[in-house]
């Protein structure tokens, strides 16, 4: 046997890569990394408007949740107020205001980092125009099904609605302002070609997604109590 025989019979059989039963084969020595680090490049993490950003966008979902369960329990910002009504518009101003500030928080740190060559594309740009004009969309027509007191926690103050809104846009996600919003982020990173507006992004779509995990089983409590509390009048 020849030596190159010899060679070809100690070859390693090739093993087909897995599909659909994970990636155990998969070789990832030979990734190429170099677009992750080059998006890495274009952030600065240290950037002090950056941290506030963050900062802005973890507390806000914080903030009105702790405050509305506050109230739930307590009733204390009715009383304050004299009014359910009164304290509930109060709180939907404060998160609105914290909301502008959290945009305007985001927005500061997309235009002053770098911009992403990349992400500097006609398509990009247009899909990113896109995903606001639907994330707009979500917003409005969640507010307009919602109301004021609907939309900013009147549950909690127990002004309750005698039904659950199931038309649009809640036919398309439980949770539309949310991820309205969040398109809307996404959107303003694209059009921006803001590696950094994507990270952004990120955080506030994780946020969200903690935030439902808390207040949808509570809401639903709360409906189940008024429920409980019918059938015994």
């Amino acid at each position: 046997m020849s030596d190159c025989d010899a060679a070809a019979g100690r070859k390693k059989p090739n093993v087909p890569l897995d599909c659909c039963e994970g990636l155990n084969n998969v070789d990832y020595s030979k990734m190429d990394l170099i677009p992750i680090e080059e998006f890495i490049k274009h952030i600065d993490f240290r950037d002090s408007s950056f941290c506030i950003a963050v900062i802005a966008i973890i507390f806000n979902p914080l903030f009105w949740n702790v405050v509305a369960r506050w109230e739930h329990y307590t009733r204390g910002l009715s009383r304050l107020f004299g009014s359910p009504y009164l304290a509930c518009c109060s709180l939907g101003l404060v998160i609105i205001l914290l909301n502008v500030l959290r945009s305007h928080s985001m927005t500061v740190v997309m235009k002053t980092q770098a911009r992403w060559e990349p992400m500097e594309r006609t398509e990009v740009f247009y899909f990113g125009i896109s995903l606001m004009v639907l994330g707009t969309l979500l917003v409005v027509s969640s507010f307009v099904a919602l109301g004021f007191t609907g939309t900013f926690l009147g549950d909690y103050f127990g002004i309750l609605m005698d039904e659950k809104v199931t038309g649009f846009p809640f036919n398309l996600t439980e949770n539309p302002m949310y991820w309205g919003s969040t398109a809307n982020y996404l959107g303003l990173a694209l059009i921006g070609a803001s590696p950094v507006g994507l990270v952004l992004t990120a955080v506030v779509a994780l946020a969200y997604k903690v935030a439902i995990r808390f207040e949808g089983p509570f809401t639903e409590q709360i409906y189940q109590q008024r429920n409980q509390r019918r059938k015994h009048q």
